[in-house]
């Protein structure tokens, strides 16, 4: 039996793939992500993140930097190496705002037949976009989809970045999603600590998909300051602590992870 998750993820019982594609459940089960110290959440006691996947875009992106300047809030914008060589600008601009970056490969293409070379050489084409467009040497890797298999999690800490998930999200790349479904998804429930997964660009989503995501940004900060709670940066987040995430432990649960069309 075959169970769809997300977008265009399956959930798959047994098989040889089971301790390889394991990691790949990490956003959806928390037990996993635990296991394999990968960072869903934050450590905060009142604030939450707001990450922006997908970008740079050219119309996108600035509109969601002047929502965020409007609120005074920061983000970390996880960006895809072939749009930040399109746009090198705006990688400059995400950095002189203040806001963090992350990698979120070079291509935006689930990992699912990558070997660690491949992945290596990708994540290293990315890295060398940031650092050709200006941009500070990012920290935090994310894939596309949020699909780890065990050897691409091994590659991307052997080159000195870390893995970065999310605890909830606005599903804002899908057509149907408004401004107010991406705020009350991205907020209904929300606690200190968590990360909240946006994205700056519809590069890989539904078209113009980053319009409703800039017009949710007020609503998600209304939502945030009524819980009681401020948007923060992983920076100010891990003040003196080091690295998010602690020690691997391994996988704990019989599954396996496969992608479908």
């Amino acid at each position: 039996m075959v169970l769809t998750i997300g977008r265009g993820l399956a959930l798959a019982a047994g098989g040889a793939a089971v301790v390889q594609w394991t990691p790949a459940l990490a956003a959806h089960v928390p037990r996993l992500a635990t296991a394999f110290a990968i960072p869903r959440t934050i450590p905060s006691k009142r604030g939450v993140l707001l990450s922006f996947d997908d970008g740079p875009h050219r119309q996108g992106t600035p509109a969601v930097l002047a929502g965020l300047a409007r609120a005074g809030a920061p983000a970390v914008f996880f960006v895809v190496g072939e749009q930040v060589v399109r746009y090198p600008e705006l990688v400059r601009e995400i950095a002189a705002a203040g806001h963090e970056i992350g990698v979120h490969g070079y291509r935006h293409q689930t990992r699912r037949e990558w070997t660690r070379g491949l992945l290596a050489g990708d994540t290293r084409r990315a890295l060398d976009a940031v650092h050709e467009a200006g941009g500070p040497r990012p920290r935090f890797y994310r894939p596309p989809h949020g699909v780890f298999s065990l050897g691409g999690l091994r590659c991307v800490r052997s080159l000195g970045l870390e893995p970065l998930l999310w605890s909830r999200w606005g599903r804002d790349w899908e057509g149907r999603a408004t401004a107010a479904s991406i705020a009350e998804r991205a907020t209904t429930g929300v606690r200190a600590g968590d990360v909240v997964l946006l994205h700056d660009a519809d590069h890989y989503g539904a078209a113009g998909s980053w319009q409703k995501t800039a017009a949710a940004l007020p609503r998600i900060f209304d939502q945030i300051a009524a819980a009681g709670l401020e948007a923060t940066s992983v920076r100010d987040a891990t003040e003196n602590r080091g690295r998010l995430g602690g020690p691997i432990r391994g996988p704990q649960s019989p599954v396996a992870l496969a992608v479908v069309p």
